[in-house]
C-alpha cells in the first residue's frame, strides 16, 4: 500500500472527531507528508533570506552562478544522479543483481526426535527431520533456489576421533542426498567435507595428543567424499582446510569413477568469532581449544591468495570465503586473482545479528537482507550460502525481481 493511500485510510477509519475533506487544509498537509511538498520552488532562490544574508551566487569567487533562467546552477556536466532519477533507469544501469540461482541453501538436518527442532541462536532457523528436510526443498525450488547444502546433527554415541560416521552409506546424510535426488533429482545437493560432525573431539581431523592431524584426517576425508558421491551428491565442499586435501579428493573421486562431481573448496575460512549458532545448531563446539591451527587467521588477507593458488592447482571448481560480510576485501582479492567462481558464506552469526537487530526494531529485516547479499555480489561472489536464501527468493518473487 502507498503510503499516501496508508494515511488516507487511516484517517477514514480513525476515531478523530474531525474528518478532512478533499479541500481542507488538514488533508493538504496529509497529501504533503504522503508525496512531498508540491509547491513550486522559486529556482532564482531570490528574496527567502534577511537582506545581507550570505548569497552563494555572489561575490568575487561565488559557489553557484545562475543558468539563462535566473536559477541557481552548478556548473557541472557530469551529474551521476541522472542515472538514479527514476526506478526503471536505475534497473536499467544496476551493476550488480542478485538471484535465487545464486543462493545455496544451507540445511540441518537431525533425527533425535521426529519433529524439528529450533536453534535459539539462529531465530527462524530449524534442525529438520528428513521428511521436513524434504519439504523444504521442494518450497525453496517452487522459488527458484536450486542448491542446497546439508549439515548434520549426529547423535553423540556415534562420534569417534576417526570420523567413521562420515562415510556410513546407511547415515543421515547419505540417506538425505538419496531421498532428494529421488524426489527432485533437479536439485543441486551440496556436501560438507569435515570430521567435526563425526568427531568426538569436536575439530574438523583426527586428534592426537592435541594436534590435528594433516594427512590421516585426509584419508578419512576421501572416504566421506566418496560415500557421499556414491549417494548422488552433485558438489562436495571440504570445509576441514587441511593442506593438500583438494587433491587428495580430486583423485579419490576420480578414480572411483565421479569426474563430474564438483569441488566448492572452502579456500579462505577463517578462524572467525562468527561461528557460535552454527556450532550450537550441530553441537560441535570444539571439545579443546580453538581451530586456529589450520584456518586462516582473521589479520592475514594476501594468504587466502596462496590457499586460491593451491586449490586451483588441486582441482578445485570453485572457491569459498568464509565468513562474508568481514570479509568483502579477502572476496575482492580473490575474485580479481582467480578466473574460478568465487562463493560468500553468509554465516551463522551474521545472520543471527540481523535476526537480534529486526526482532527489535532496529533494522528492517528485507531492506537489510537484500542490501547485504547485493553486497557480496558487488564484492565479486558469484555464489551466496545464506540461511535467508528461500526467505529472500520469497521477497524477490513479490517485488517482481525475477
Amino acid at each position: 500500500m502507498k503510503l499516501s493511500a496508508f494515511l488516507l485510510a487511516s484517517i477514514a477509519s480513525s476515531s478523530w472527531a474531525f474528518v478532512p475533506t478533499v479541500t481542507s487544509p488538514a488533508f493538504k498537509n496529509v497529501m504533503k507528508m504522503a508525496e512531498g511538498n508540491s509547491e513550486p520552488v522559486d529556482y532564482s532562490m531570490k528574496g527567502i533570506d534577511a537582506e545581507g544574508s550570505f548569497d552563494p551566487t555572489t561575490g568575487e569567487n561565488p559557489a553557484l552562478i545562475r543558468n539563462n533562467n535566473d536559477g541557481v546552477w552548478v556548473s557541472q556536466r557530469a551529474r551521476p544522479r541522472r542515472n538514479r532519477k527514476s526506478a526503471g533507469i536505475r534497473g536499467m544501469v544496476r551493476e550488480c543483481i542478485v538471484t535465487p540461482n545464486n543462493f545455496i541453501y544451507p540445511l540441518f538436518i537431525h533425527e533425535d526426535t521426529d519433529s524439528n527442532v529450533d536453534i535459539p541462536s539462529m531465530p527462524g532457523c530449524q534442525r529438520h527431520t528428513l521428511d521436513s528436510m524434504l519439504k523444504e526443498v521442494g518450497e525453496s525450488l517452487e522459488l527458484g533456489v536450486n542448491t542446497f547444502v546439508l549439515f548434520p546433527k549426529v547423535p553423540d554415541h556415534l562420534k569417534t576421533n576417526l570420523g567413521v560416521e562420515a562415510y556410513n552409506p546407511e547415515g543421515i546424510v547419505p540417506r538425505a542426498i538419496r531421498m532428494i535426488k529421488e524426489k527432485y533429482p533437479e536439485a543441486t545437493v551440496v556436501t560438507d567435507v569435515a570430521l567435526d560432525p563425526y568427531s568426538d573431539q569436536g575439530h574438523d581431523g583426527v586428534v592426537e595428543n592435541g594436534k590435528i592431524l594433516n594427512d590421516v584426517t585426509i584419508n578419512q576425508l576421501c572416504k566421506q567424499v566418496v560415500c557421499q558421491a556414491r549417494a548422488g551428491a552433485d558438489i562436495v565442499a571440504p570445509s576441514d582446510m587441511m593442506d593438500g586435501r583438494v587433491k587428495a579428493i580430486r583423485d579419490a573421486l576420480d578414480s572411483e569413477g565421479f569426474t563430474d562431481v564438483s569441488i566448492l573448496s572452502y579456500t579462505a575460512k577463517y578462524a572467525s568469532a562468527y561461528y557460535g549458532p552454527f556450532r550450537d545448531a550441530l553441537d560441535s563446539h570444539p571439545g579443546f581449544g580453538d581451530k586456529k591451527t589450520y584456518q586462516q587467521d582473521p589479520a592475514n588477507g594476501r594468504e587466502a591468495l596462496i590457499e586460491a593458488d593451491l586449490d586451483a592447482m588441486e582441482g578445485a571448481d570453485m572457491l569459498m570465503v568464509k565468513p562474508g560480510m568481514p570479509y568483502l576485501d579477502v572476496i575482492r582479492r580473490l575474485k580479481d586473482h582467480s578466473d574460478l567462481p568465487i562463493a560468500a558464506y553468509h554465516v551463522s552469526g551474521e545472520y543471527a545479528m540481523i535476526k537480534a537487530a529486526c526482532e527489535r526494531g532496529w533494522l528492517n529485516e528485507k531492506d537489510v537482507v537484500l542490501e547485504t547479499l547485493t553486497c557480496f555480489k558487488r564484492a565479486g561472489a558469484d555464489i551466496i550460502l545464506t540461511y535467508y536464501a528461500k526467505q529472500a527468493a520469497q521477497w524477490m518473487k513479490e517485488d517482481g525481481l525475477y
